[in-house]
């Protein structure tokens, strides 16, 4: 909510244009500045001088919603708050990632920098309409997809198989190669890790640059997720190898995240992981006790950091031995 200068940029984004102060918006939404400051700021929006002309009627609009969901009884205000900052945590890297390929389109066009405004003015005509479809979109098949997954489920009681894969040796790798290898090279891991993780059955939760957490309701498809990982990013050119812990159990589900002791368990395993090999924890082994597809074989009891020694198993494909 910077004002960025005279050549209309950020009205070509916002698509409107910017008439009120932030004391004004609060008024119209019938709330005091700092309150309305209080969502702006969980939305990841900062505060703004008194007097800045900064706000739109769409935000006039967006906190009046905000408000009404707690006045309605819909939410109470800390769960508006924590949906909030969801929001704005995820628009914020999709706002940031979508910025990125849109220089990155304009680099390849050859636009001078001099010229940079301009270009982008005529790209928000043409792509911001398109984007804004596409994420509602995107945004409610998520939504009926997560809702059909939990309506009858005890959040506090979720028990899932969790993956954590990891590339070997990225730091070292990173300080080899220039800028643009890099990235390329994150795309390509993040690019094929999602495809094999949802096309198995899974669920991405987080990726980052160099590693991805992913879940699944099963052991087995959990499992399969973990081989593909290693079996696929073996055969990229120039990529690093993998190692991937796996662990089974009870994990706490809080804003689109996981957290608990199963997720720290399969961090940790991946982090005493060989290269190009996965580590279960003896729950998740015990789980695909019988299945076919895979071998188990145990090996020497381990200390993970802050959880203790026990012995885990490697996990390799049952044809391959």
């Amino acid at each position: 909510m910077t004002r960025v200068d005279g050549d209309g940029l950020a009205e070509a984004f916002l698509r409107e244009p910017r008439r009120y102060t932030s004391h004004q918006v609060a008024d119209m939404a019938g709330v005091p500045v700092y309150r309305a400051r209080r969502f702006w700021r969980a939305l990841g929006l900062p505060n703004v001088p008194d007097d800045a002309v900064e706000f739109t009627d769409s935000d006039v609009e967006a906190l009046k919603t905000l408000v009404g969901m707690v006045t309605s009884g819909v939410y109470d205000e800390e769960h508006v708050l924590l949906m909030a900052r969801s929001l704005g945590r995820a628009t914020a890297r999709l706002a940031e990632s979508q910025a990125e390929l849109g220089a990155e389109a304009l680099d390849q066009a050859g636009v001078p920098l001099a010229e940079r405004p301009r270009a982008w003015r005529r790209r928000a005509e043409r792509v911001v309409p398109d984007l804004a479809r596409l994420l509602v979109y995107a945004w409610q098949r998520q939504l009926a997809a997560a809702a059909g997954r939990i309506a009858d489920q005890d959040m506090s009681a979720v028990r899932l198989a969790v993956g954590f894969a990891d590339l070997v040796a990225f730091t070292r790798l990173s300080r080899q190669i220039t800028g643009g290898e890099l990235a390329r090279l994150i795309d390509r891991f993040e690019g094929r890790s999602a495809d094999i993780v949802t096309s198995s059955g899974g669920r991405v939760v987080k990726t980052l640059g160099d590693s991805v957490l992913f879940v699944a309701e099963q052991a087995h498809v959990t499992t399969e997720i973990a081989l593909r990982l290693v079996e696929t990013h073996a055969r990229g050119k120039d990529m690093p190898e993998l190692r991937v812990g796996l662990a089974a159990g009870p994990v706490m589900w809080r804003m689109g995240d996981v957290f608990g002791t199963t997720v720290n368990l399969a961090s940790r395993l991946t982090a005493l992981s060989l290269p190009g090999t996965i580590l279960a924890d003896p729950q998740l082994a015990e789980e695909l006790e019988g299945d076919r597809a895979f071998r188990l074989r145990e090996v020497n009891r381990l200390s993970v950091r802050g959880l203790g020694e026990l012995a885990p198993f490697t996990v390799t494909r049952a044809e391959s031995t």
